[in-house]
């Protein structure tokens, strides 16, 4: 890409960063004067999103094709962005994939994809990019998990399961990596407007969540960037091994609530 940007510029390193969520966190960093870190194992997405980003952030974008769940290429990465920024301040761990299936339908190979990439790739990334802060300023990491990981749903054995695991992968790594500088924390979106959600969600399904969520829709890209930025973010320099769940209630709202709402909708 075009010349690196001064040795003061803060770096962030977005797993998964060429569309949705990943992209709107890459985003946020790069309006804010960090230079961004693209790792994306889809080229043709990859590719484009640079040259959009590129464009406005001139010589602040750096795009990498990476498989998150393959150690070669990870370590790769860091070398890369060793070489070219000589630092790094954020990782957000959002690379991720899914098997929606039954339980007994669901395969051990399809098991093994969907926690080999929502698992170990946020592993083996922290593990790669935490040595990168610790040498400079510190840093702070965040994994995006799900409201999947604080509640259990049909078909998300190897979902659900892989970001429950992320969480407390989360708790290990902060009690360690705190005592060195890297504060460590996590998101739990809940349903996301993304252009996934929406191939994905039918109408019935999203008027299930509408009926489900408290604030009545899904959130969005920039909401979720917004709250990984706060814990990247001085205002969060206290806050280490915390699960937020950016969800609109959605956690909170245990069961019945539907009914509830509707009850309370009716004029007295």
């Amino acid at each position: 890409m075009s010349s690196s940007p001064t040795k003061t510029a803060r770096v962030a390193i977005v797993t998964g960063g060429a569309r949705g969520i990943g992209l709107a966190i890459a985003t946020w960093f790069l309006e804010r004067e960090y230079a961004a870190v693209l790792l994306d194992n889809n080229a043709p997405a990859l590719k484009l999103a640079a040259e959009t980003l590129e464009a406005r952030f001139a010589g602040k974008v750096l795009a990498i094709n990476c498989d998150v769940s393959d150690p070669a290429q990870v370590d790769a990465a860091a070398s890369a962005v060793k070489s070219r920024f000589g630092r790094a301040d954020a990782l957000v761990n959002n690379a991720g994939v899914a098997v929606f299936k039954p339980i007994l339908e669901t395969t051990y190979a399809e098991f093994r994809h969907v926690l080999a990439t929502n698992l170990d790739g946020a592993f083996l990334c922290t593990q790669a990019f935490a040595p990168i802060m610790i040498a400079g300023d510190g840093g702070a990491v965040v994994n995006i998990a799900s409201i999947s990981g604080l509640r259990a749903s049909t078909l998300r054995v190897a979902y659900g399961t892989s970001k429950g695991a992320l969480i407390h992968l989360t708790k290990q790594q902060a009690v360690e990596l705190g005592n060195v500088g890297v504060r460590v924390n996590c998101i739990a979106p809940g349903p996301v407007d993304t252009e996934m959600s929406k191939l994905v969600h039918s109408v019935a399904i999203r008027s299930d969540y509408y009926d489900t969520i408290p604030l009545n829709r899904y959130g969005t890209t920039e909401e979720i960037a917004e709250a990984v930025g706060f814990l990247c973010g001085p205002a969060a320099s206290f806050v280490n091994g915390q699960v937020l769940a950016v969800d609109g209630g959605f956690d909170a709202a245990g069961v019945g609530l539907p009914t509830l709402r509707r009850q309370f909708d009716q004029p007295a």
